[in-house]
């Protein structure tokens, strides 16, 4: 498989912060996973683009975490969520939402991917357990066929009634 590139970004140009040394590349990321399952811990994957941090989301984090030892974040980038949620998001920029990620006890790696969906990441990192919310199905989770062809699981966590961005922004906009 073909390794993608580091992706560019805010983040290699501003001084670091205590939480950021949770925000690492994919090699990183896959060097700690290959080391973690290496002592027999689980390692749960979720992705997403984690705009507005709401009760949703952190529910998401807290059960997801629950499913295993480890928990890796997958991050889209500013111009990814750009290309699937529309022109006028993200709210906040990448650097932002990977630092309010970073500083959750949950979340132990924040990595950020540029693709529209997180396949090649979790062909990279491998995880034993993929979290995703119960809105999904499986036909329509990026890389959940891949996760089961080596045995991994699919983790579909509860929602948090009411609680998305979309609707945060909406009621914004009024």
């Amino acid at each position: 498989m073909m390794q993608s590139k580091p992706i560019p970004s805010q983040l290699d140009t501003q001084p670091l912060m205590p939480q950021e040394k949770k925000i690492v590349s994919w090699q990183t990321a896959q060097n700690m996973t290959e080391q973690w399952k290496s002592h027999g811990d689980r390692v749960v994957f979720t992705n997403g683009c984690f705009d507005l941090l709401h009760p949703g989301h952190t529910s998401l984090l807290s059960q997801a975490k629950q499913a295993g030892d480890h928990l890796i974040v997958g991050l889209s980038t500013d111009s990814a969520v750009k290309r699937v949620k529309g022109p006028h998001r993200p709210i906040q920029k990448e650097r932002d939402r990977a630092l309010v990620l970073a500083s959750l006890a949950a979340v132990d790696l924040v990595v950020l991917f540029d693709q529209d969906g997180p396949l090649e990441l979790i062909e990279t990192l491998k995880p034993d357990v993929f979290a995703k919310g119960a809105d999904y199905t499986l036909d329509k989770i990026w890389g959940a066929s891949f996760v089961q062809s080596y045995g991994g699981q699919i983790l579909l966590v509860d929602l948090v009634e009411g609680q998305s961005t979309t609707g945060i922004v909406t009621r914004i906009a009024g």
